[in-house]
């Protein structure tokens, strides 16, 4: 699990110390470059696929699309991520329970858990 941590924490770090040399956390000229660069170098494999697909690929959105589509996602992944805190004790509560419910159900003897169980399945049945 610490291992697990670790390799997770390692590749995150690497990926934001590769996104930040590459421009990607800069100022907006920068990023706007590395859009246009990352752009141009995919065009030719664009070109290639497009000639080998049965149908039309849209273009790639401009730079103030992209502006527009990063931003209104960051806000909606912010939005979900407190919707998610807020209601983490509600979380909590009902994965609490349902432990609690388990660890009962595992600590009756089987035989009195086999009696519950004939009782609830004989009113439905009659």
């Amino acid at each position: 699990m610490v291992i697990g941590l670790l390799i997770r924490g390692g590749l995150v770090a690497g990926a934001v110390y590769y996104t930040r040399r590459a421009g990607v956390w800069g100022n907006t000229e920068q990023t706007d470059k590395l859009y246009n660069d990352v752009k141009d170098q995919l065009r030719p494999y664009v070109q290639k696929a497009k000639k080998q697909l049965p149908f039309e690929l849209p273009q790639l959105p401009r730079v103030g699309e992209m502006r527009f589509l990063a931003k209104h996602y960051y806000n909606e992944g912010v939005k979900s991520s407190f919707r998610f805190v807020h209601m983490l004790p509600c979380y909590a509560g009902r994965g609490l329970k349902k432990a609690k419910d388990t660890f009962e159900e595992f600590a009756k003897s089987p035989a009195i858990a086999a009696s519950e169980h004939q009782q609830q399945v004989q009113p439905a049945s009659k």
